[in-house]
């Protein structure tokens, strides 16, 4: 046998050794599921932290945060993640493994975004114009409502398309959040939650569906998570602040709204910082939370969890902006860190009798 045969083999012997080795390191899978609007950064916190940590590998499903309370509360995922704070009788309900601790991940704005044909502006909205569109109310997109938050802009006389969530979803919690606090006509009609029941509208599954229908539906407006319409390319509006000014969303209008609420955030982290004081607060800005359970039983994937949370706190952090996440305030990442230590420690497996 030639050397060069020779070392081919020995190469491919190499690799399928190498890859074995892979496999039998990626012994602790964790399962998760929840909210699509910090799903991109939860897919590369994912990515980087197997790549740093081979040995451990979590797969997310992006169902909404609907689907990621139900999904922790019954058991069928490790952990879960939603947009918007589990309420007093959610985590009631959610009692399997001890009692769910909220982790704030990160904070990004719930924008409106528009395919308005000849419109080159950035368009504004207040809030009262907004609840108006959802509602019903406003269906032209020449109404004078409109026009008076846009003054100097030719909008055209076309019926208006409204777009929104068919899902249980965190970002329709703090969009619904935002127009229950500064109309109280939309509070008494609709009000907030995950799930409404929308008064005119078609309807989108999850960030990326409400995105592409808003795209490819002219006249349409809808909203979602900022970085979809970034990585989308369409146009989103600015939004009337408590202040009274109109703010593009971005890392530092939401930043400037959870100023605030980092000082005076609650010991169980369920806060809301939608309307935020501060001139340059962006309205429409929110923290995203991980649901843990606190009492993991599974040794290793609790080992896992607590490591990946002590690095998402860290390292994690620092990918933040490139998707348009706010990363969040030091004084917040203090305060998680005290709440992992608190984390129970699974209980160890009795001893085998000789």
């Amino acid at each position: 046998m030639g050397k060069t045969k020779m070392k081919r083999i020995s190469l491919a012997l190499a690799g399928l050794l190498m890859g074995g080795a892979t496999v039998a390191m990626a012994q602790t899978k964790i399962n998760a599921c929840g909210a699509s609007f910090p799903d991109p950064i939860y897919e590369k916190w994912f990515a980087d932290y197997h790549t740093a940590h081979p040995d451990v590998q979590i797969n997310y499903v992006a169902n909404g945060s609907g689907g990621g309370v139900k999904g922790v509360t019954d058991g069928t995922v490790d952990f879960g993640a939603s947009d918007a704070p589990m309420s007093d009788a959610e985590l009631a309900a959610a009692t399997r493994n001890g009692k769910i601790l909220h982790f704030p991940t990160v904070m990004g704005a719930v924008i409106p975004i528009y395919n308005v044909s000849g419109v080159t502006q950035d368009l504004r909205f207040s809030g009262p114009t907004l609840a108006g569109i959802f509602l019903g109310k406003i269906t032209k997109w020449n109404d004078k409502l409109i026009v008076a938050d846009n003054p100097g802009v030719k909008l055209p006389n076309e019926d208006i398309t409204v777009v929104h969530r068919t899902d249980g979803s965190g970002t329709t919690f703090v969009w619904t959040d935002f127009l229950s606090n500064v109309s109280a006509d939309w509070k008494t009609k609709v009000g907030t939650g995950k799930a409404v029941s929308w008064p005119v509208g078609l309807g989108g599954a999850q960030n990326s569906g409400v995105a592409g229908l808003v795209k490819n539906t002219p006249y349409s407006i809808g909203y979602t998570e900022l970085i979809y319409a970034v990585e989308q390319k369409m146009g989103y509006g600015s939004v009337k602040n408590a202040a009274g000014d109109f703010i593009k969303a971005d890392i530092a209008s939401v930043t400037e709204a959870a100023a605030g609420a980092a000082k005076t955030m609650p010991a169980d982290f369920r806060v809301s910082i939608v309307n935020a004081p501060g001139k340059k607060s962006y309205p429409i800005s929110t923290f995203t939370w991980l649901l843990i359970p606190s009492n993991i039983p599974d040794a290793a994937k609790s080992k896992a969890i607590h490591a990946f949370l002590d690095w998402m706190l860290t390292e994690g952090q620092k990918s933040a902006p490139s998707l348009t996440y706010a990363p969040l305030p030091a004084t917040v990442v203090v305060k998680e860190k005290a709440q992992l230590k608190s984390l129970e420690a699974p209980a160890a497996a009795p001893a085998k009798k000789k």
